[in-house]
């Protein structure tokens, strides 16, 4: 009898739940403002006041599942998360520069995505709210408020492709995969690509 893989707890519940309900949400706003903003697909679709009402609706919803997350989940391990992505040594800016480092819990790569994912969000937010409140009052629209809009869903776009490059295609790191829907990951991939990781979970001597 063949035994199964030894596995590690990576990512908590209050982690996964907080990632997919931003997964899912940026999908939807991504189909949505697509339909919006591509003349074919408007076409094809119809419905422009319904999608945009979708599109809206699906941000404010968005934003307020995230602020549940954070205020009903396990606030000490976000913020123990928060202290890891924010961290960046010696050895992420060796990684970064393609010099094989050993690295934690998270690489320098997804160090970068973390925070560029989260300037996205607020700069979304920011200019989605406005561009409501523009069709609305005179006051609130300005040229640029849509250039940066749309120019942070074009960056956002390739950011998206890469990471489901990531974690569905490229065989070396398509196994996180698992840590973000079961929680685990193999501890033998993550001796490869988290050393400094599992090296902090082992006692003193082991």
């Amino acid at each position: 009898m063949v035994s199964e893989p030894a596995t590690i707890r990576r990512f908590s519940r209050t982690e996964r739940t907080l990632h997919w309900v931003h997964a899912s949400a940026f999908f939807v706003l991504l189909g949505s403002g697509l339909i919006l903003y591509v003349p074919r697909l408007s076409e094809l679709v119809g419905r422009r006041p319904f999608v945009k009402d979708v599109h809206f609706d699906t941000g404010l919803a968005w934003m307020l599942a995230l602020a549940l997350v954070v205020l009903l989940g396990d606030r000490s391990g976000l913020r123990r998360t928060l202290r890891e992505l924010d961290a960046f040594d010696r050895d992420d800016r060796l990684w970064l520069r393609r010099i094989p480092r050993p690295q934690g819990r998270f690489n320098a790569g997804q160090k970068l995505n973390a925070a560029l994912t989260a300037a996205f969000a607020v700069l979304f937010s920011v200019s989605g709210l406005l561009l409501w409140y523009g069709e609305r009052d005179n006051r609130f629209r300005f040229a640029s408020t849509i250039l940066l809009h749309d120019g942070v869903m074009y960056v956002s776009l390739f950011l998206l492709v890469g990471h489901l490059y990531l974690a569905l295609i490229y065989p070396s790191t398509r196994h996180a995969l698992r840590g973000m829907t079961t929680g685990s990951v193999r501890v033998d991939w993550a001796k490869r690509h988290h050393a400094k990781w599992i090296e902090e979970q082992q006692p003193p001597g082991a």
